[in-house]
């Protein structure tokens, strides 16, 4: 193996929905890691529906922790089998707005390598939905590879 410094990465990041394009890309980004040595985190991120205007449900409803708790659990089931292909992977939840979360645990986990999914959306439905993939690409500090 060469020198860390010569490898050229060192800690991949994996954004994930959970979906079959999030899939590929967590075996692309399990590849990656065992021929670079490279140190590998599972990013789920989760967001709370908003409401058109404050108090619409009431103020006794609670969103965030039934969503969170299931997030959670998705996520601690995608690393469980994410460890018997690369046992050294690690996982964490956001909440919030993904591409945002992204960018942000790019910095705290000095990131040097975004592999992603994309879900190849066109035309309208892109429009109306966005591309979570495509905004880290165009704002990414760091090299972006997307999977469809």
């Amino acid at each position: 193996m060469e020198t860390n410094e010569a490898r050229p990465f060192k800690q991949i990041l994996v954004p994930t929905d959970f979906g079959e394009s999030s899939e590929r890309a967590v075996a692309l980004a399990v590849d990656l890691a065992t021929k670079y040595g490279a140190a590998l985190t599972l990013l789920h991120t989760c967001e709370i529906p908003v409401t058109p205007y404050a108090g619409a449900y009431g103020a006794a409803m609670d969103f965030l922790t039934p969503v969170r708790a299931a997030a959670q659990t998705r996520l601690d089931q995608a690393l469980a089998e994410l460890r018997t292909r690369f046992p050294k992977a690690d996982g964490v939840l956001c909440v919030g707005s993904p591409w945002q979360e992204i960018e942000q645990r790019i910095a705290a986990t000095h990131a040097d390598l975004v592999v992603m999914g994309t879900h190849g959306r066109r035309g309208v439905n892109r429009m109306l939905l966005g591309s979570v993939a495509e905004k880290i690409v165009r704002t990414s500090t760091v090299p972006v590879l997307t999977v469809h």
